[in-house]
């Protein structure tokens, strides 16, 4: 009987961590696998991911800069890959793909992991591209009580907030602006997640103090071997009481996207404790 076959598809990708993840989901799984890293030519997406299930592929990952092309390319999609307007997870069923995308849910999870009550807290998201996007559903749906999201071409935070607005219920504040004007809101918030790409190149956001709340979380959806970021190094100093970075968020999409493809529940927390050490080795 063949493996089940996976695949991450990105450029650049050699730095995908998600072989290792999902070789110890199919083990906590008694499942046998094989998932590879791809690099994949930016004009030749749709053909690999045609000829990947030609042959007999079960499911892919797709990261960046695929996500856009991978949401065109569906023939179905999800609620949340329809408000997200990007796809990372891809699938046949019925002789037609399917796509969803995790990255929120991912998220979520994550902050539960972290033992945030999301009900009526106070979210602040900084970044409005694709990250940010797939994160404002599943945080809207998770009942915070308001979303603020910022970035500095304060244009895209608005159509992202106009663009979700009819998901937020009555009682939901969604809001947005520039980076430049969040030194006029009077919000203190309870958890402050970074979607930008800022410590993705080394740099700190230097966020108004005031709105740190008391017991604040601050979250960088990237990750690093240490667990620390510019972002979460600012923000400790400027009065996060908690800081995490996106190891556990990459670890829950991809518990979400194995439970598509299979319908099984892997040990996401022993996953995420397997990464950290191997990240840290």
């Amino acid at each position: 009987m063949s493996l089940y076959q996976f695949a991450v598809f990105g450029n650049p990708v050699a730095h995908s961590v998600s072989p290792l993840l999902h070789q110890f989901f199919a083990q906590s799984c008694g499942i046998s696998l094989q998932y590879q890293k791809i690099t994949v030519p930016e004009d030749q997406f749709s053909n690999y991911v045609q000829d990947f299930f030609a042959k007999g592929g079960r499911g892919l990952n797709i990261t960046v800069p695929f996500k856009l092309q991978a949401y065109d390319l569906a023939q179905q999609l999800s609620a949340r890959a329809q408000s997200a307007h990007a796809v990372n997870t891809l699938w046949m069923s019925d002789s037609q793909l399917q796509g969803c995308n995790t990255d929120g849910v991912g998220l979520v999870n994550d902050l539960k992991r972290l033992q945030r009550d999301l009900s009526q807290s106070r979210v602040l998201l900084i970044g409005a591209g694709g990250a940010a996007r797939g994160a404002v559903l599943p945080l809207l749906q998770s009942s915070c009580s308001a979303l603020h999201i910022a970035n500095r071409t304060a244009h895209k935070a608005l159509n992202l907030m106009h663009t979700m607005h009819k998901h937020a219920s009555s009682e939901q504040q969604l809001s947005a602006s520039g980076l430049d004007e969040l030194a006029q809101l009077e919000t203190r918030f309870d958890i402050i997640i970074n979607a930008s790409a800022s410590s993705l190149h080394g740099q700190a956001l230097c966020l108004p103090k005031h709105l740190y709340s008391a017991d604040c979380l601050a979250y960088d959806m990237l990750y690093s071997a240490n667990g620390q970021t510019a972002f979460l190094e600012q923000a400790a100093v400027d009065g996060a009481s908690q800081c995490a970075d996106g190891l556990g968020m990459l670890v829950y999409q991809g518990a979400e996207s194995f439970y598509i493809w299979l319908q099984q529940r892997p040990d996401a927390a022993g996953a995420l404790q397997y990464l950290r050490h191997t990240l840290q080795a």
